[in-house]
């Protein structure tokens, strides 16, 4: 209706008007249903895949706190000092005041025994 308004000066006869408008809705009916639409079956499967995601990243968290759960107390608290506070060994070191090297040999080990756990649990 719009577009018939602002067209309203190419109305030649009045007469006709009926008609006229007529033509300019239906046109607008097809340009309307030729736009291409999108698949609904594609904003589906992204919905699906969310829950999938979320799903996964929660069964993947319970196996993580599993294998937590089996390192010791000293191998938790090295892990969440580098990952959790994001300090770096020399910080971790001075913290607990022991040895860069040693922080570093005990990091290693408890992240290989935190993959092996993990491995096992998933």
């Amino acid at each position: 209706m719009l577009r018939a308004w602002r067209g309203r000066s190419s109305l030649r006869d009045a007469a006709s008007r009926k008609s006229w408008l007529a033509t300019i809705l239906r046109n607008e009916a097809y340009r309307y249903y030729s736009r291409p639409r999108p698949d609904p079956t594609d904003l589906l499967e992204v919905y699906e895949g969310r829950e999938d995601e979320l799903v996964l990243s929660t069964v993947d968290r319970f196996f993580l706190q599993e294998a937590l759960e089996g390192l010791s107390e000293r191998e938790r608290v090295l892990l969440a000092l580098r990952y959790e506070e994001d300090l770096t060994q020399s910080a971790i070191a001075a913290r607990l005041g022991i040895p860069e090297g040693t922080v570093k040999v005990q990091l290693h080990r408890a992240r290989m025994k935190l993959r092996r756990a993990y491995a096992v649990s998933a």
